[in-house]
């Protein structure tokens, strides 16, 4: 079973292109719906004790919590070390129930794969991307979102020249959904062919 791992920056269309995925019959794993599950069970106790006054009811409140995490890195690192174990629990039995249901390939999505994961793990890793200038149209444009926000998240970021040097395979998302899926189509009949290695170790 080829593992993949599905990364890249903010507002570049990677959920868009992981659901490509998913139509192609890859099973996914999403990191960021698995915080999502956490945050309204297992991780809330863990997180109202390090971070008091972050939850209502036994739910995080992505709101407080972000308000106390983002641009501080000290704060960020004792949340991601009670977040990433159970991630990583989450994320090991999709993966053992993928493999006992057969599957070729599996895709993980992972937003900070180069940041805070190990490329050395996938089988092949594909950077989502798009050009600048549609990237901040794309994140401008959503609820709640401001200039300075944007590039609090960007400076999380690894850069994404960066990212692109470092994949397997770009797929770049500004020429619309068509190409997008063709690309979708292209990366998966490389991988899946006898004798794929990866060269970016």
């Amino acid at each position: 079973m080829k593992i993949l791992g599905l990364t890249g920056s903010v507002g570049m269309g990677k959920s868009t292109t992981a659901q490509m995925f998913v139509s192609e019959g890859v099973p996914m794993f999403d990191a960021d719906a698995a915080v999502h599950h956490l945050y309204k069970g297992e991780a809330a106790p863990l997180i109202e004790r390090e971070f008091p006054g972050t939850t209502m009811n036994g739910t995080v409140d992505r709101e407080k919590l972000s308000a106390l995490v983002v641009g501080k890195p000290e704060a960020l690192s004792r949340l991601e070390k009670l977040v990433h174990p159970l991630v990583g629990k989450l994320r090991e039995k999709f993966m053992q129930d993928a493999q006992r249901e057969g599957a070729k390939a599996v895709l993980l999505d992972i937003p900070l794969l180069f940041e805070t994961g190990d490329p050395s793990k996938f089988d092949a890793v594909i950077v989502v991307s798009a050009p600048p200038e549609i990237q901040r149209e794309r994140v401008l444009a959503r609820p709640n979102m401001t200039p300075e926000k944007f590039e609090a998240i960007l400076k999380r970021q690894m850069p994404g020249s960066e990212k692109r040097a470092r994949a397997d395979f770009v797929i770049n998302t500004g020429d619309g959904l068509e190409s997008a899926r063709n690309q979708v189509k292209q990366v998966l009949a490389e991988v899946l062919k006898a004798g794929w290695t990866r060269e970016h170790k």
